[in-house]
């Protein structure tokens, strides 16, 4: 699929949904449902299109445990569904993140290490529902990689862009300026000189815990082993 490029054309508009759009947010849904069900007391949240309600056919169904917990807890709620354990870092600052694959279009993602404030609010930029609210239809306010800013409405939801108005999108997502000045920052980075690739993206052994992978990865590469030594122990 081409990348996603940030939008700069228009003031402000309004989307209506189809019926099938409306029915492929709640198939989305309805699938995300019965894996939150399974990881219920590790207080799984939804985010980026499917919290927000801006589905695609596409669209990816994203899970996050937003706080490290041990992996085995995870593991054991998905017995049977795993497809693939990678771990993740975008840059050498940023979180270390376990992504557990059930399918092609769902993931689960939990921190390795723990997460900041700052962390923590890059899911709220793009839009976060609890299990809850996911049982309640709650769709959420949230920034896609256009740099658009998605607010439902009962028919849809209305698209606005963010730069000219960092101020107004941190309040409305409760997040810092800073965080939406850093994304803003990274996404039209991106459009100039293209994605530079990821850090760190290794499969875990099926025979190792995610704790034990990484503990390998950080006692080889110095950037990893700070991290950990900064946030959490392996």
């Amino acid at each position: 699929m081409p990348r996603e490029k940030v939008v700069r054309i228009w003031d402000e508009r309004e989307v209506v949904y189809s019926p099938e759009r409306w029915r492929c947010l709640r198939e989305k849904r309805e699938k995300a449902m019965g894996i939150m069900e399974r990881l219920r007391d590790l207080d799984p949240h939804i985010y980026g299109s499917v919290a927000r309600g801006d589905v695609r056919k596409g669209s990816d169904i994203d899970i996050i445990i937003p706080y490290q917990v041990p992996s085995y807890l995870i593991e054991l709620a998905l017995e049977g569904l795993i497809s693939r354990r990678r771990i993740v870092m975008a840059t050498p600052w940023h979180l270390i993140k376990g992504h557990i694959e059930i399918d092609d279009e769902t993931t689960v993602t939990f921190p390795l290490t723990s997460p900041t404030e700052r962390e923590l609010e890059f899911y709220r930029w793009g839009g976060m529902v609890d299990i809850e609210g996911v049982k309640s239809g709650l769709r959420v306010p949230g920034v896609n990689k256009k740099l658009i800013l998605i607010v439902p409405t009962e028919r849809g939801h209305i698209e606005r862009e963010v730069i000219g108005r960092e101020s107004e999108v941190a309040r409305l997502l409760g997040v810092s300026i800073g965080t939406v000045e850093e994304r803003v920052k990274i996404l039209t980075r991106r459009d100039s000189i293209g994605r530079t690739g990821i850090y760190l993206d290794e499969d875990v052994p099926e025979w190792m815990s995610f704790e034990e992978a990484l503990k390998t990865i950080a006692d080889r590469d110095p950037n990893v082993r700070r991290k950990v030594r900064e946030r959490g122990r392996v």
